[in-house]
């Protein structure tokens, strides 16, 4: 007798109502009928552990901390390419003067709130299920999940296409005049290939849940050396190729990651891997989609309010004028830069997380949770305080004019000492994620919110006060984040609820 209706759409129902994830109540009212069934037959038990990957036995069983570090540093190597193409966008826009500056400095908390929701959210949310599938010994949920997270990620694009290409939007931000014109030329190219960006990202999700960080990290290192070459080509032009100015540096990044995504795309599809994204059916699936979306859509909010926060102290530093906005998007441009380390480590906790959690070994993911948390605190944290000490080799590198100069200075002589809790909140929503757990998560980025609401508020309406004293708040939001979440999950049981 044949065991594969086992594995049909009733079976990720029920896989679905065994994961913390919240689902829907008409899942949740078939989940004693269908625990009536053998949750694995024996013989297909030893028939999957046999065939597991050794990247998936290797998080099950290896050393925490060396089995981390071998998953991180492929991610790490291929992240800090995509933190040299973070740094030489500002460079390249820089030689193009201050309104490029501060109109590009609008747009970057939209364009890194795509990048966050897209590879971040909805890339680590893929990275979660198929790790879990994987860990629980099922290939086969794991490439439905892969391919669902596929057009789940090009139907998220649609509303940065829509939404984000209107000056509209930026004047509300605070951009004028020429620094308006240059953040609508800059975001109308960059948010009309914003598929080409989602596929990459939900890709390199895939690749990490099936424990190929390699294969994601060599692509974000060939879309770095592309856009290296190709992004002063279409900014100030050659021969008779007319320079585009800022679109051409939106234009760069759409083409590098639409070129990536094939080529992932491809090696995901081969024949000898785990998943063979295009080479299984893709018949679409209510119940795969919900898996999916189930983890997606609290993720996606996670950015959303990050950004919100970063949006908002944006707005509040138009306020002292537009060399203060170039200042604080070329000094919060290094906090972007923690993010890809953040996810280096970050993304192999989700994955690490979620498979053992898939294998029901909760102190294990724990354990990994402390240990990717601990390291992220320290990197991050000595970046921090150099940037503290040094504000000025950072600034000198984007900048000439000494009143932008000045004002970037001063944000990191204050904010720079508090970039460690700042990934420490970053790695510790990772874990949560590859756990499924994100309320806390939500909450933490909701208090950093609201600090940076009311106090940037009090600091430059109520009082009037320097953009010191908005810089103070920034630095605030920052260790409100991290270290509510720190205690959260210290407090939380994975094996069952939460204790708070």
């Amino acid at each position: 007798m044949s065991l594969e209706p086992k594995y049909d759409e009733r079976h990720m129902e029920r896989e679905a109502a065994d994961a913390p994830c919240p689902l829907p109540p008409a899942a949740g009212r078939r989940r004693s009928r269908l625990r009536t069934r053998p949750r694995h037959p024996e013989g297909l038990v030893s028939a999957a552990a046999a065939a597991r990957s050794t990247a998936t036995h290797r998080m099950l069983h290896g050393p925490v901390l060396g089995t981390l570090l071998r998953l991180a540093t492929p991610n790490v190597v291929g992240l800090f390419a995509a933190t040299v193409m973070i740094g030489f966008d500002g460079y390249i826009v820089g030689r193009l003067g201050p309104q490029a500056l501060a109109g590009v400095a609008v747009v970057l908390p939209l364009a890194m709130l795509m990048l966050q929701m897209s590879a971040g959210a909805f890339g680590g949310s893929t990275t979660a299920v198929v790790a879990r599938a994987l860990g629980a010994d099922d290939a086969a949920l794991a490439g439905r999940l892969a391919r669902h997270a596929l057009l789940v990620g090009l139907a998220a694009s649609l509303p940065f296409t829509v939404l984000a290409t209107g000056p509209w939007l930026y004047a509300l931000m605070g951009a004028r005049d020429d620094a308006l014109e240059q953040a609508s030329r800059y975001a109308t190219v960059l948010f009309a290939g914003a598929a080409a960006v989602w596929t990459a990202s939900v890709l390199g999700g895939v690749a990490r849940g099936a424990g190929d960080m390699l294969a994601a990290s060599l692509t974000q290192i060939g879309t770095t050396v592309m856009h290296l070459m190709l992004c002063p080509l279409l900014v100030f032009g050659l021969g008779p190729l007319a320079p585009l100015g800022v679109a051409g540096a939106a234009a760069s990044t759409v083409a590098c990651n639409a070129v990536s995504a094939l080529a992932l795309l491809a090696w995901l599809s081969r024949g000898s891997g785990p998943l063979r994204l295009l080479r299984g059916p893709w018949q679409w699936q209510r119940a795969a989609f919900r898996r999916v979306l189930a983890l997606a859509l609290p993720s996606a909010a996670n950015p959303l309010l990050s950004n919100t926060s970063i949006a908002l102290t944006t707005a509040y530093a138009g306020s002292y004028g537009t060399a203060v906005v170039a200042a604080y998007g070329i000094a919060a441009r290094l906090e972007y830069i923690l993010v890809p380390i953040a996810f280096g480590m970050g993304s192999a906790l989700t994955a690490m997380v979620a498979t053992n959690l898939g294998a029901r070994q909760a102190a294990r993911a724990k354990h990994a949770t402390w240990a990717g948390a601990v390291l992220v605190l320290g990197v991050t944290g000595a970046i921090g305080v150099v940037a503290a000490l040094w504000p000025q080799a950072w600034m000198v590198m984007f900048t000439s004019d000494s009143v932008v100069h000045s004002a970037g200075v001063s944000y990191l002589r204050i904010v720079g000492g508090c970039y460690g809790f700042f990934g420490l909140g970053l790695a510790l929503f990772f874990a949560s994620q590859g756990a499924g757990r994100l309320r806390w998560p939500l909450a933490a980025s909701s208090l950093r919110l609201g600090v940076v609401a009311l106090g940037g508020w009090l600091a430059v309406h109520a009082t009037g006060g320097p953009p010191q004293a908005l810089y103070a708040v920034v630095a605030l939001s920052l260790c409100t984040l991290g270290l509510t979440l720190a205690a959260a999950i210290h407090a939380a049981d994975w094996d069952g609820g939460e204790r708070s």
